[in-house]
């Protein structure tokens, strides 16, 4: 199992050459052929920032991805039109950049889904080719996907919601299978829609539609260990915030009402958790996770420029020690740099630092 004591969540900046990039390819101002060159340099140096500040983790960055979700809609057929705005709507909130309202676009599932490729194969084997390091992959959480299901739309498709979140599971069950059989050795799912039950407005919402929140978390963890599976000697890492995006979020409040519901009943073995500011509450619920499982705490936030400390991140570390012993905790940014082509409000000088940070911290606590 990976006993890393440096992780990162997934994303980071994308390179405005990527951007600029990815804009010409969809006016046809170049063609695939070209783009791709450029989205490989985007990766190589995203593994390079990564190996040169000394991360035992490192990840492709994303760079090939729309949002951290969007790989599912890109290699699976049966979706409406879906643009960015499928996995940025809501209402988010920021301190220094200020609210924005995202109206919920009209997509659905409309037809069965089928994959027309694997979605990760190829971030995972273009990285294994090009670094010692871990390798890890993230994989969306397969409820994600709920607001994909319009009830009068999708039903000449799938019966149910449960039926086609089912279908997601599967078709991310068999990435899983795909991905070991590749060699990945780490695979993480990201389930910032969790917390969202944290929020009383958002709990009264489910239940209005039928889905009260125990229900809903217990539907959602039994497809997360459904995509899992049954890997021996392979890590799972499970990823918990409260959204990320340009550097807004969508809820607060601590891991409280989770804690003892989902710590012990998900079947990963690292919790990378959100922890880099108020909103995410105290360190008391890690009281919940069980001595097989590792607490990745995402102290380092990447919503701001804001530089943090050695000194400041290991009194943090050692408070969460009262609760988890320091040989099961790691450290790690509380989220992605950039969750979506949008990215966050700091500078890839700022990303670099803060990455530089966490590798001394961790050195100077765990040697």
């Amino acid at each position: 199992m990976i006993a890393a004591r440096t992780d990162v969540v997934g994303s980071l900046l994308r390179p405005r050459e990527l951007l600029v990039a990815r804009e010409r390819l969809e006016r046809g101002e170049i063609g695939p052929p070209e783009f791709k060159q450029i989205e490989d340099a985007a990766v190589d140096a995203a593994i390079r920032l990564q190996e040169s500040v000394g991360l035992a983790v490192v990840t492709d960055g994303e760079m090939r991805r729309l949002s951290f979700q969007s790989q599912l809609t890109d290699a699976v057929e049966g979706f409406s039109h879906w643009d960015l705005d499928a996995f940025v709507w809501g209402d988010w909130h920021g301190g220094e950049v200020g609210d924005k309202r995202i109206e919920r676009p009209p997509i659905a599932v409309l037809g069965r889904l089928r994959r027309r490729r694997f979605l990760c194969a190829e971030e995972f084997t273009y990285v294994r080719g090009r670094t010692e390091r871990i390798v890890k992959v993230t994989l969306p959480s397969p409820s994600l996907f709920a607001n994909f299901y319009d009830p009068q739309r999708s039903r000449g498709a799938y019966p149910s919601l449960e039926s086609f979140l089912a279908e997601v599971a599967e078709i991310l069950r068999e990435e899983v299978d795909e991905l070991v059989r590749l060699g990945c050795e780490y695979v993480q799912l990201d389930a910032p829609h969790y917390p969202l039950l944290l929020d009383h407005a958002y709990r009264d919402f489910y239940e209005s539609r039928g889905w009260p929140a125990q229900r809903w978390l217990e539907l959602g963890l039994a497809l997360d260990n459904t995509v899992m599976g049954e890997h021996p000697g392979i890590t799972f890492g499970f990823h918990l915030c409260r959204g990320n995006q340009q550097s807004r979020w969508l809820v607060k409040g601590g891991y409280d009402w989770l804690a003892s519901r989902l710590f012990p009943r998900v079947h990963a073995q690292r919790l990378l958790l959100e922890y880099d500011d108020e909103r995410s509450g105290a360190f008391e619920p890690l009281a919940a996770v069980p001595q097989d499982k590792t607490v990745v705490l995402g102290l380092v936030t990447t919503k701001t420029g804001r530089q943090e400390t050695v000194e400041e991140l290991t009194t943090r570390i050692h408070q969460a020690a009262h609760h988890v012993p320091l040989e099961r905790l790691a450290l790690s940014p509380q989220c992605g740099f950039a969750t979506s082509i949008l990215g966050n409000a700091l500078s890839p000088t700022d990303q670099q630092a803060k990455l530089r940070t966490i590798v001394t911290t961790a050195e100077h606590v765990w040697g």
